[in-house]
């Protein structure tokens, strides 16, 4: 699970000249929980349906050209893996974040 692919994917929007802000989020897993119990994996499940409602209302947003998200799911996941790349791109930090 990579970044820059999702980066690249935006620069090639065809409203990429309205973006001033691409915004990223890497989420790995981490060794220890909220709650700071150890933690020795992850296994991640996405409901589709509920997924693309979730970015299509944040591309209705005002100021937001594209919203991309990979979520690595139904595996086991290790401490250090990636669990989802997020990249939402905007006009102004404002309405970007």
């Amino acid at each position: 699970m990579e970044i820059d692919p999702l980066v690249e994917k935006i620069k090639h929007h065809p409203d990429y000249a309205k973006v001033g802000m691409i915004l990223c989020h890497h989420g790995v897993v981490r060794a220890t929980s909220r709650q700071g119990r150890p933690v020795t994996g992850l296994r991640v499940s996405v409901d589709p349906e509920q997924l693309n409602r979730v970015v299509a209302e944040a591309k209705r947003r005002p100021g937001i050209v594209e919203v991309l998200v990979e979520i690595d799911a139904d595996r086991d996941l290790a401490i250090g893996d990636g669990v989802m790349a997020l990249v939402v791109a905007g006009d102004i930090r404002e309405n970007v974040i």
